[in-house]
Order: structure tokens, then C-alpha cells, then sequence
């Protein structure tokens, strides 16, 4: 399956630390590399980069790792195909604009009968059953609230809603953002660590690379990274429940919707 990565912070913040690790995964010490792909928020806008190539060889990732794009809210992902084929169209994140701001989704897992979905106005380019249950999620949510809702609480709520019909067809595990709001929905696999003061070290699983994030941050900084799998092997990631919904904004957790044990958990996950 595919791997997701987000951001949520309360500073414009760099995410090469964790991208460095994440793209060693596609292909090099994991076994996605049928793209990948990453978000940037700038105010009301983005800056997407995408390649269908692996990307532990892809010259774009390089330049996203060298070049420190600094934002509050960012989506990644890496893709092993399974539903559609390997090209840029259909590589992640997908982006729609919904009550005049852009919206960008990535999507891990695999899910059957998403043909019949109604996406309304919202049309996939590719053919993912990420892109189309994307636009389907979107035009849930429009058909509920024609203007973007004051009460977000209600917002979230539906958008829980949706992710667990979606999880009907199979494995659902997403990543959903506006450039304000980090929206997290967890099937099986998805962790997430907040990092503020005290700052201290971390060392990625997959790279020889430590970064003392004291020497990188203020006292004022909060920092929330998102991913399938933990980056580091020396921190304490918090692993999502079953159907459960979190949202982030400015690194810190707005809504919560709590779900179920994984089967595999031992004690509390």
C-alpha cells in the first residue's frame, strides 16, 4: 500500500526532516515507487510537486529536500499502485477548490466499488479510487453545507460520517486539508507525534540523519507530523483507532472523534 506524511503547524515550518525519510520508502527501503507526491499551503495558496518515479531516485524529491519550502499545513505521499496506473495523473495529492479554498486529499488503502459513487460536480481526471472518493467526500460535504458551516464541529462530524462509509469499501486511511485544518482518518495504519518545547533530538528509521530540533525552533513553536509508520525510532508516536477521525490546526488538536481498538493492539494503543 501507499504512505501518507502531513503537517500541522503554528509557524511556517520546513517538513525536510521527515520528507527526507519518507522518501527513502519509495523504493529504497520500502517497496513504493510508483510515485509520489507533496503539498505546500502558502496562505490561500499551494505549491504542489509530483513525479510518477520512484522517489528515492527522483531529482524533483532532491530539490524538495534541499529547498526548504516552509508552511503550516502539508500533505505527501508515496504510491504503490493498485487501483489505476503509474502516471502523473494519478499520482497524489489530489487538489479541489470547495467554498472558494483549495482543498488537498492523499488516500492509503484499497477500495472496491467506488465506480458507483456519486461525485456531482467534483470529476476525477485519473482513474484512482483515491481521486474518486476525494471528489465524492467532497460533494458530500457541499451537499450538506452550501457555504463552508460557522459550527466546524458539525463539519467534522459529517466528514466522519463519509470516511466510514468510504472504509465500507475497503481500507480508508486519508489525509484532508484547507492550509488551516489537517484532517487525519485512520483505518489501520496512521500515527501522529506533536513536538514542542522542550525540544529535544530525533533520528529517522530509515536514513542515517539526527536533528536537534531545539537549535531549529522557539519555545513558541508546535509542530504535529502525521505518517503511516513512524519516522523515528526515538520518539513516542500516538497510533490512530479504527474509524478514528483527528483534526488538526496549528499543530494542535481541534476535534477528535475516537474509534475502536486495532485487533492487533496490546493495551492501549
Amino acid at each position: 500500500m501507499c504512505e501518507l506524511l502531513g503537517m500541522s503547524a503554528n509557524v511556517p515550518t520546513d517538513i525536510c526532516f521527515s520528507f527526507t525519510g519518507l522518501m527513502q520508502r519509495g523504493g529504497n527501503t520500502g517497496p513504493h515507487r510508483d510515485g509520489w507526491g507533496i503539498t505546500f499551503y502558502e496562505g490561500k495558496g499551494f505549491r504542489t510537486f509530483k513525479d510518477p518515479n520512484p522517489s528515492c531516485h527522483s531529482r524533483i524529491a532532491e530539490l524538495v529536500q534541499e529547498y526548504p519550502i516552509k508552511s503550516c499545513a502539508v500533505i505527501s505521499h508515496i504510491r504503490q499502485a493498485n487501483r489505476g496506473g503509474v502516471s502523473l495523473e494519478n499520482t497524489h495529492p489530489f487538489t479541489r477548490e470547495l467554498w472558494g479554498q483549495y482543498w488537498t486529499f492523499a488516500h492509503n488503502g484499497q477500495l472496491t466499488g467506488y465506480e458507483k459513487l456519486d461525485t456531482g460536480r467534483f470529476k476525477a481526471v485519473g482513474d484512482t479510487d483515491s481521486e474518486i472518493a476525494f471528489c465524492w467526500l467532497l460533494n458530500q460535504l457541499e451537499a450538506r453545507f452550501p457555504e463552508r458551516p460557522e459550527n466546524m464541529d458539525a463539519l467534522f462530524d459529517v466528514m466522519a460520517e463519509c470516511c466510514d462509509q468510504l472504509r465500507t469499501l475497503g481500507v480508508y486511511n486519508m489525509l484532508l486539508s484547507d492550509g488551516n485544518l489537517v484532517a487525519n482518518y485512520c483505518t489501520n495504519k496512521l500515527y501522529w507525534i506533536t513536538r514542542r518545547a522542550p525540544f529535544g533530538k530525533a533520528s529517522l528509521i530509515d536514513e542515517d540523519m539526527t536533528i536537534d530540533f531545539q537549535q531549529e525552533t522557539t519555545p513558541n513553536d508546535v509542530v504535529t507530523v502525521i505518517a503511516t509508520q513512524p519516522l523515528t525510532n526515538n520518539e513516542d508516536w500516538t497510533r490512530m483507532l479504527v474509524g478514528e477521525l483527528c483534526v488538526f490546526e496549528q499543530g494542535e488538536v481541534i476535534y477528535r472523534r475516537h474509534g475502536e481498538p486495532h485487533p492487533d493492539a496490546k493495551g492501549t494503543p
